[in-house]
């Protein structure tokens, strides 16, 4: 039994856990009600979060369709992993950029160089000890005719791995495949990633395309 005049020797300030809780209440109902939404949906998450990994671009396709930010961040909160997702500045006005940037959105210039994005992210991985960073290596909806390097130039300067994450809508699953490491050899480092999701199904799949078509 711990005595009322023990309190000031105690290792643990009450003061701080009951702080600590009430800053964390707010997520814990986020994650409930992520959980609640995509049971409800009939998604499930499969295979495990590498956790371990403290810092990595987490690599998510397909992306055809404002649904997968939404349904991918609900994931993400249901697993409780604090990511970050780079999103054109344009979009956080008041109110909304508010919420977004709470989400985990870090405003970027869209017609920044992409030596400037490639530098601007890798920057971010040198000054954070944990950080994980969303990117959709298509860069739009549209159909495209190859995926955009800007990820796996990220990767190989800040020198991070690339968590292989995906959405199917046809058996309403999402979740991480592998932790890859990219080698410096793009090609054959993408004939590898492209067979990975060869059997993911896009919410449109007519705008999923996995070959490298100049």
């Amino acid at each position: 039994m711990i005595c009322v005049s023990n309190l000031h020797s105690f290792p643990f300030k009450p003061q701080k856990i009951a702080l600590h809780l009430f800053r964390q209440l707010p997520w814990i109902m986020i994650r409930q009600l992520a959980s609640l939404i995509l049971r409800i949906g009939g998604w499930k998450f499969k295979g495990h979060f590498p956790y371990e990994v403290k810092k990595c671009i987490i690599m998510m396709a397909p992306h055809t369709s404002n649904w997968d930010y939404i349904i991918g961040r609900l994931f993400f909160f249901k697993i409780n992993v604090p990511v970050k997702f780079l999103i054109k500045r344009e979009i956080f006005v008041f109110p909304i950029g508010a919420l977004i940037k709470y989400w985990g959105g870090i405003p970027v210039e869209r017609k920044k160089k992409k030596n400037n994005l490639v530098n601007f992210v890798a920057r971010l991985f040198r000054e954070n000890e944990e950080l994980y960073v969303v990117v959709t290596p298509e860069g739009t909806r549209k159909l495209v005719k190859q995926w955009r390097k800007g990820f796996y130039h990220i990767a190989l300067k800040a020198k991070v791995p690339l968590a292989l994450s995906y959405i199917d809508y046809a058996k309403k699953e999402g979740g991480v495949m592998e932790v890859f490491h990219p080698t410096g050899d793009y090609e054959k480092d993408m004939e590898h990633i492209f067979s990975l999701y060869r059997d993911k199904t896009a919410r449109h799949p007519e705008q999923f395309n996995l070959t490298q078509n100049q």
